[in-house]
């Protein structure tokens, strides 16, 4: 008989990924840690049975996470992450040569630990990059005073649910506006739209409040059940109205090989459904 696991983040709507093989499963102080071998995603991270990324299709979303505000900005030496800890988007920041500093601020050190053990295949290497200052915090608490500011600031969080929970309040994000140096990107994970709608709204509705520039972008990661999922996207600069042509200089620059992210891509994302435009404020 095959053990599923069957993920009910959503009271009427479920996904089931076969465990094909348990390679470790862990009670921590914040929440159950679950990674398993699935025969078509490779090995699959779970928190509390909810799928948080897969070897096999992580790099849709921490491509689009880090690639679109970094490029879009195009001199982004500093940049803060908040989460993270299985090493995925720290990856994707560290191929930026041009980045000089990377804060990852991250709430459990036991996710940090299992994912070098467990996960290699998604840090390949990234929590030994020297310019990599990993922080064992509250990302909400460490935003109050982050020592310094960012050019680019990635949320890179759970649901709002449980530890994650703080990191979509209003007050988290008049933080992330402060820390910002002039022209920053704050680009956050916000769900899947079809399912979350709330959660994009209430979201957005702070980005409103604070920024000059604000709205989300959208990428479809399979084990992200329900549609495309949503990035929130906030500047007081323009940086979302960069050329193509700019794009694809500055990504021929950077010397990236991406999976799924291109300029075309990058351009395209902020091009929403009338489902998802509905649910700007």
């Amino acid at each position: 008989m095959t053990e599923w696991m069957k993920e009910t983040l959503y009271p009427e709507y479920a996904q089931a990924l076969s465990i094909d093989e348990l390679l470790y499963d862990s009670e921590t102080e914040h929440q159950r840690l679950k990674v398993f071998q699935n025969n078509r995603f490779g090995r699959v991270l779970t928190l509390d049975d909810v799928v948080q990324t897969t070897e096999g299709d992580n790099f849709i979303y921490h491509e689009m996470l880090t690639h679109v505000p970094i490029l879009a900005h195009g001199a982004a030496k500093r940049v803060l992450i908040i989460g993270g800890g299985d090493g995925g988007m720290a990856r994707e920041v560290l191929r930026h040569a041009s980045v000089e500093h990377v804060t990852m601020v991250e709430i459990d050190a036991g996710v940090v630990e299992f994912s070098k053990t467990y996960l290699p295949m998604l840090s390949q290497g990234a929590f030994d990059d020297p310019r990599l200052n990993l922080v064992i915090a509250d990302g909400a608490d460490f935003m109050k005073a982050p020592g310094g500011t960012f050019d680019v600031i990635i949320v890179d969080s759970t649901d709002p649910i449980g530890p994650g929970e703080v990191l979509f309040t209003d007050t988290f994000y008049g933080h992330a506006q402060q820390a910002l140096a002039p022209g920053g990107i704050l680009v956050t994970q916000n769900g899947v739209p079809f399912q979350q709608g709330e959660e994009l709204t209430n979201t957005l509705r702070a980005f409103k409040a604070l920024f000059a520039d604000w709205g989300c972008y959208l990428a479809t990661v399979p084990t992200y059940a329900g549609g495309p999922m949503a990035f929130g996207w906030a500047t007081d600069g323009d940086a979302r109205a960069v050329d193509l042509a700019v794009l694809e200089t500055r990504f021929i620059q950077a010397g990236l090989q991406t999976d799924y992210y291109t300029p075309e891509v990058h351009k395209a994302a902020f091009a929403l459904p009338g489902y998802v435009r509905r649910l700007l404020p």
